[in-house]
């Protein structure tokens, strides 16, 4: 009896304490516009917003419905969704879309430059200006100076085998003298055969510059050699034509009314510096018959020849070749009562000298 009565009271008394626990209040809910985001911390600021926006904002917070108080969720449930109902602000107004491309190519040429930039201006296109700016005039060849100069040329001293007739030697020299401008010019070309001087002519031309490259002479020339001299009046051109063909055209005027012209085209093959092939072509043509010097009229004779020079020195170079010639028209008839032969081919050896 007396351990009943002593367990019963500490029952009692705990029975008591829990029923006297003190309840936790319940937090008052705030309203959606007044709770405090959790996120707030971890998000970036939002862009200030320009006059416009903010009064919008002022108009919609004034006119929001004030939202009814939600019960505290109990210990048993799930917690509620701290983001519900929150209202989103309003979305930041976006720039226009910028091309990548040009973004990237500015940030590479300069890694100062932030990422928004707006693009470079491409380079201006290039205009006449720029383009007469950066390809100026320029003139011709300038005048040095007025002092007097020569050169002198020994293009051909050569020889060759002429069968029954012996040996023949040949020549053709070319030298002027002058300014750049103004030149006296002495040419002579013929052939010796046996010791006996088959044909032979000397010029003494006046030669003005009348383009680059380009001078037009005019003189006399004097033929001699088998039948009798004969002295003409020349006038021509000579010079560098394209592609770089020595060019000498040239038209006589003689004694009773003889009249004739003469083309000679040279040009060089350079196999090396020093191995130099030279190739010519000369032509010669007369107006009338002269049976005493063995000239016919129309064309009268054609000589192609190639020859190969070694230049041990600028000034001297030997050299070997090989001359085709032909006679045509009363030329041709002239040779046959002479000779009995109206075309030859030679081969040839001979020296190269200027100075």
């Amino acid at each position: 009896m007396v351990l009943a009565l002593g367990l019963t009271p500490a029952r009692s008394q705990e029975m008591d304490h829990s029923m006297h626990q003190p309840v936790e209040p319940t937090a008052p809910v705030q309203d959606a516009s007044e709770q405090e985001d959790p996120h707030a911390d971890h998000r970036m600021p939002p862009a200030e917003p320009t006059e416009q926006e903010s009064e919008r904002a002022v108009d919609h917070s004034m006119h929001a419905p004030t939202e009814p108080a939600q019960p505290a969720p109990k210990a048993s449930e799930e917690p509620a969704d701290p983001h519900a109902g929150h209202a989103m602000p309003p979305a930041t107004p976006q720039a226009e879309p910028m091309d990548q491309a040009a973004m990237d190519h500015d940030t590479a040429m300069d890694p100062d430059l932030p990422a928004t930039a707006p693009p470079r201006d491409p380079i201006p296109p290039v205009t006449p200006a720029d383009r007469a700016a950066a390809f100026p005039e320029v003139d011709g060849h300038a005048v040095h100076d007025k002092s007097i100069h020569s050169f002198w040329l020994l293009d051909r001293l050569e020889a060759w085998d002429a069968d029954e007739e012996g040996t023949g030697v040949g020549w053709e020299a070319l030298a002027w003298v002058g300014t750049d401008l103004d030149r006296v010019w002495l040419r002579s070309e013929g052939e010796r055969v046996d010791g006996t001087t088959e044909s032979a002519d000397v010029e003494v031309l006046y030669g003005r510059a009348i383009a680059r490259w380009w001078d037009l002479v005019a003189g006399v020339r004097h033929d001699f050699g088998e039948g009798p001299s004969q002295t003409f009046a020349v006038f021509g051109v000579m010079g560098l034509a394209p592609y770089k063909f020595e060019v000498e055209a040239t038209a006589y005027l003689g004694e009773s009314g003889q009249t004739g012209l003469a083309l000679e085209t040279e040009y060089e093959t350079l196999f090396t510096n020093r191995l130099i092939g030279q190739w010519l072509v000369e032509a010669e043509a007369w107006g009338q018959d002269d049976p005493e010097r063995g000239i016919g009229d129309g064309l009268s004779t054609l000589e192609a020849g190639f020859r190969l020079r070694y230049e041990f020195h600028r000034q001297f170079a030997p050299y070997i070749g090989v001359v085709w010639e032909r006679a045509y028209g009363g030329t041709a008839d002239f040779r046959r009562e002479q000779l009995g032969d109206i075309e030859e081919t030679r081969v040839v050896a001979g020296v190269r000298i200027w100075f």
